[in-house]
């Protein structure tokens, strides 16, 4: 009798491990979709919330939200020029969001897409000046590899600064934006200036055979399948890859990494080199399909809202992509609301803040709108 409930407790027991170990297993395994769903809600929420509050903002200038609303939509996604417009400023958007975002996985918070682009752009510009006579196809290549190689370097010597002195990223990166312009100006305004354009100071032009073309059919340039393509591989190697693997590890418990083995320092220098030549990579291609020179209109804070694309997207190369979409929506409206409604051009920037504000406040809900853990 005896040895009968003995067996009796062991099966329960057994039972009961083997059902704990299978939820454990399940809820592992479900883990990634919920906080997927999580950040989804909390975006789409955190949209939501700062589109109401930009009603209110265009109904104290006297605008009829509603109206408003409206022509935002129109602007960006109504007619096939809107369309366009908003796929043309949404291709730098994804790559600048990029030089926030892969650092960011670490737990570094870098700042320096702006100076990254404007590096890369004059990268690009000396490569296609000095390699002059180089048939198509290597001549346009290695504009963009010397953009994203100068972009690396620009965000990686911020990376350098935080794994040997101890320098805050987001101090340097934010102070390297402004020493990035300045030595744009400095250069275009002398060193390297095209003098036979007097409307205003550029750079040297890259040969035209350099240019690439518009995707057939559309007037929006090939960087826009470069900057999805750039953001799909940085998924496959965030997502599946050892080193992915890495950075997420040191990015949640940098002590533990260490523990572990990995080389925090080497990860810090690679995530900021990956980011910043994405961002010069933007810059590359700003120069190679659309201005084929520098000048200050380039700065136009492409970086500064890859920012708010990199938060809104939680960090998500491939939410990377909508989410570029509709900012770049957004900013193709200004335009549009400052015709119809006498609304500053600005106000699309004021948008842009009102989300931004949400999105951090809604990061106070993380973790508690779905519950992946055993209670």
């Amino acid at each position: 009798m005896t040895n009968r409930s003995e067996a009796d407790d062991v099966g329960r027991h057994s039972l009961s491990s083997a059902h704990g170990a299978s939820r454990m297993a399940l809820v592992t395994m479900l883990a990634p979709s919920a906080r997927g769903f999580e950040a989804l809600i909390l975006s789409l929420g955190a949209l939501v919330v700062a589109l109401v509050l930009f009603g209110i903002f265009a109904a104290m200038t006297g605008a009829d939200p509603i109206a408003v609303y409206r022509t935002l939509w129109l602007g960006a996604f109504g007619t096939r020029f809107s369309i366009e417009n908003t796929l043309t400023l949404a291709a730098p958007l994804m790559l600048t969001a990029l030089c926030t975002l892969i650092p960011a996985r670490l737990g570094l918070l870098v700042i320096g897409g702006e100076g990254a682009l404007v590096v890369g752009g004059l990268g690009a510009v000396l490569a296609g000046a000095l390699l002059t006579g180089l048939p198509w196809p290597v001549g346009t290549l290695a504009c963009f590899i010397s953009g994203a190689a100068a972009g690396a370097l620009w965000i990686g010597f911020a990376g350098a600064l935080k794994h040997w002195r101890g320098v805050n990223e987001t101090i340097s990166t934010l102070l390297l934006n402004y020493i990035a312009i300045a030595v744009l100006m400095h250069l275009v305004s002398g060193p390297i200036r095209d003098f036979a354009v007097t409307l205003k100071a550029q750079s040297w032009s890259i040969s035209q055979s350099y240019m690439i073309s518009n995707i057939p059919g559309w007037s929006v340039h090939w960087g826009l399948v470069i900057g999805i393509g750039v953001c799909i591989v940085m998924f496959l190697i965030l997502r599946y890859t050892v080193l992915g693997f890495s950075i997420d590890v040191a990015g949640g418990n940098v002590r533990a990494a260490e523990m572990a083995g990995l080389p925090v320092g080497r990860l810090v220098l690679l995530a900021s080199c990956l980011g910043g030549a994405a961002a010069g990579l933007a810059g590359a291609i700003e120069v190679v399909a659309v201005h084929g020179a520098v000048s200050e209109s380039l700065v136009v804070g492409f970086g500064y809202t890859g920012i708010l694309v990199a938060f809104v997207a939680r960090q998500n190369p491939l939410a990377v992509i909508v989410v570029a979409l509709v900012l770049g929506g957004i900013s193709a409206s200004g335009g549009l609301l400052q015709r119809r409604f006498d609304m500053p051009d600005a106000a699309t920037v004021v948008l842009q803040g009102l989300i931004f504000l949400c999105v951090l406040a809604g990061n106070a809900l993380s973790g508690r709108i779905v519950r992946t853990g055993g209670n």
